[in-house]
């Protein structure tokens, strides 16, 4: 296998589309942490409010919850943008309404690069993915590759030229050495939804336990520096 190699560095602007709040905190947020550092400009749109997350609490009290809980997660790690598509939290599906809108969102915001979350069946074996995961990347994938076919691909008209999902088994990385904190921070702005998922376990807690677990050190990559790793998908 070849090994991974450094996350391309030729773009300013990326678009991180996601299925629920918290989605872009379990590590990718790190990433997101030193690019914005480094001046580029990164949106968060999200398919859901994440509504039927927090358990006992209605889906019209948490919707408003997580999305406020998101845009000030979003905040710590430099994104101000931060937009919410309302599909059903738990009810996503690969149709093509919700194609248009990932299309419309990459077409407004007019990103070098976007980037997803894994699509992929199982994190690790014992580890399956969520549907609403699923089914959002394949979407991804679809209003990406509609797109370019359309139109082709040009950055300066709005076309991204690249598009990564988080993965397992990464082609790329980013060395995120001095950005866990900001991570760990931002993931912890999400007190709500972690003190319901594990009341026995402090949220900060939490909140390190699991963005530690996704920027540990890996072999053969950066040294024994943390990084965020990737997949390109296209082209």
């Amino acid at each position: 296998m070849t090994p991974p190699e450094p996350f391309p560095t030729d773009w300013t602007r990326g678009l991180v589309l996601v299925a629920h709040p918290d989605d872009p905190e379990y590590g990718m947020s790190a990433a997101v942490a030193r690019w914005t550092t480094e001046g580029r400009h990164v949106v968060y749109v999200l398919a859901s409010s994440g509504e039927a997350g927090i358990e006992g609490m209605p889906p019209s009290i948490a919707g408003p919850v997580r999305e406020e809980e998101q845009r000030r997660s979003s905040a710590i790690v430099g994104v101000e943008e931060v937009e919410f598509l309302g599909f059903p939290d738990s009810r996503i599906v690969n149709d093509s309404r919700l194609r248009d809108a990932i299309a419309d969102s990459i077409r407004r915001h007019r990103p070098d690069v976007v980037i997803s979350l894994y699509s992929g069946p199982e994190w690790a074996p014992g580890a399956p993915n969520q549907s609403d995961h699923m089914e959002f990347g394949v979407a991804v994938g679809a209003a990406y590759d509609d797109l370019v076919a359309a139109v082709g691909v040009d950055a300066a008209e709005g076309r991204p030229q690249m598009w990564f999902e988080s993965a397992p088994e990464p082609t790329h990385y980013v060395d995120v050495e001095g950005f866990v904190e900001p991570a760990v921070d931002a993931l912890a702005e999400h007190s709500e939804y972690l003190s319901v998922l594990d009341p026995g376990t402090p949220v900060r807690d939490q909140a390190r336990r699991q963005v530690e677990a996704v920027c540990a050190p890996r072999d053969g990559i950066a040294g024994d520096r943390h990084v965020v790793s990737f997949r390109r998908m296209r082209p």
